[in-house]
């Protein structure tokens, strides 16, 4: 999965900079940071197919609404 790989990836280069500034964290914490980049990422794509999905929608409304325009009696 893009998403899990990316989500590893800013919280390596996070621990990379905590590391860097003389620091350290369990790993137990980058795992949740990890999980919490991911959910983040999740909840973004959702709300992007949400509207998607609302564009569609009244791309449908108006194609039915033409289709009625040219319907024969």
């Amino acid at each position: 999965m893009h998403r899990t790989k990316h989500a590893q990836e800013i919280t390596n280069r996070f621990r990379e900079l905590v590391e860097d500034a003389g620091d350290s964290l369990d790993s137990n914490h980058y795992d949740e940071l990890s999980l919490l980049i991911e959910a983040g990422i999740d909840a973004s794509l959702v709300d992007y197919m949400e509207m998607i999905a609302k564009k569609l929608e009244n791309m449908a409304h108006d194609v039915k609404h033409s289709a009625e325009f040219f319907e024969e009696d």
